[in-house]
């Protein structure tokens, strides 16, 4: 089983998605990319997936340590201010394999020289790099 995250020193890194239906994302994120479900309540979710994890919680107004902020899921497809990132070793047979699991991919990886990309959305649409490195950027000059 996953560890709950939450580390005994430092940090760890865990990525928000605000979500319309969160049973139907925590299955995207278990069922079609692979993830272990640490933690299911009718409130959220946490799925750990491969050295990170994925928090799924509704939208909401906002609260006393955000008083301005309110989360919803995205309303326009074709705008984003962030998105996950996801690197993987194999694009091609991940493309494969997620999208005979339901996967919603905007194209097939495109080759792009230094790394193979392709773009998929979750449940909700939140928009999902999958890239593989194919040759490491030049080192920064001096």
């Amino acid at each position: 089983m996953a560890e709950f995250p939450a580390p005994k020193e430092g940090f760890v890194l865990t990525y928000l998605v605000v979500s319309r239906d969160i049973d139907t994302s925590r299955r995207f994120y278990t069922e079609v990319l692979g993830g272990e479900t640490v933690l299911a309540t009718p409130d959220f979710s946490i799925v750990a997936i491969a050295n990170g994890w994925v928090t799924i919680t509704a939208g909401g107004g906002p609260t006393p340590d955000k008083p301005t902020v309110t989360l919803e899921p995205p309303s326009d497809l074709d705008r984003a201010s962030g998105f996950l990132n996801l690197r993987v070793a194999d694009i091609y047979a991940i493309y494969e394999s997620w999208q005979a699991r339901g996967a919603n991919f905007l194209t097939p990886p495109i080759d792009r020289g230094a790394e193979i990309r392709c773009y998929m959305r979750d449940p909700d649409g939140h928009l999902i790099e999958v890239g593989q490195l194919v040759a490491h950027p030049a080192e920064p000059g001096p």
